[in-house]
C-alpha cells in the first residue's frame, strides 16, 4: 500500500473487513486484525480478537452493510483513526441499523491492521457515495 494516501488504504480496508463472504472466513479476517484487538460493541460488550473471528465463522451475516463518510485521522506515526458510518441495506434496498464507527489501525511491519473498534448507534441518515 505504499504510494496509496492513507484515507483510501484504511477505507478500503475496513470495507474489506464488512463484507459477508470476510467475516465467515478468519483466514480472511485473521491478518486485518491486530493480535491485541479488542471490540467495544454497541452494547458496551467488550470483545476479543478471538471472539470475533468466531462470531460468524462459516457462517456468514446475512445481510450487506453500507459506509460512508470516511475520515481519517493521524494520531502518530504508524497509528490512525477511521471514522465512518454505516447501516444495514434491507431487502428492499432501505437502510436499517445506523451506526457511527471508529477504527484505531496500527502499522504492523508493512501492513495495518486494526487495534480497537467501537460501533455506537446512531440516528438515520441520508445515503450517498463515499
Amino acid at each position: 500500500m505504499e504510494g496509496v494516501p492513507l484515507l483510501v488504504a484504511l477505507r478500503d480496508l475496513e470495507q474489506r473487513m464488512l463484507l459477508p463472504e470476510v467475516r465467515a472466513d478468519p483466514l480472511q479476517l485473521a491478518p486485518l486484525l491486530h493480535p491485541n484487538f479488542v471490540e467495544v460493541g454497541a452494547s458496551g460488550e467488550i470483545y476479543t480478537r478471538d471472539e470475533v473471528l468466531a462470531e460468524f465463522d462459516q457462517s456468514p451475516p446475512n445481510y450487506a452493510v453500507w459506509a460512508q463518510d470516511f475520515e481519517v485521522h493521524p494520531v502518530v506515526e504508524g497509528v490512525a483513526l477511521l471514522r465512518y458510518r454505516t447501516a444495514h441495506i434491507g431487502e428492499s434496498g432501505q437502510l436499517t441499523r445506523f451506526v457511527t464507527r471508529a477504527t484505531l489501525w496500527q502499522r504492523n511491519g508493512g501492513s495495518w491492521e486494526a487495534r480497537f473498534h467501537q460501533g455506537t448507534p446512531t440516528g438515520a441518515f441520508a445515503k450517498h457515495a463515499t
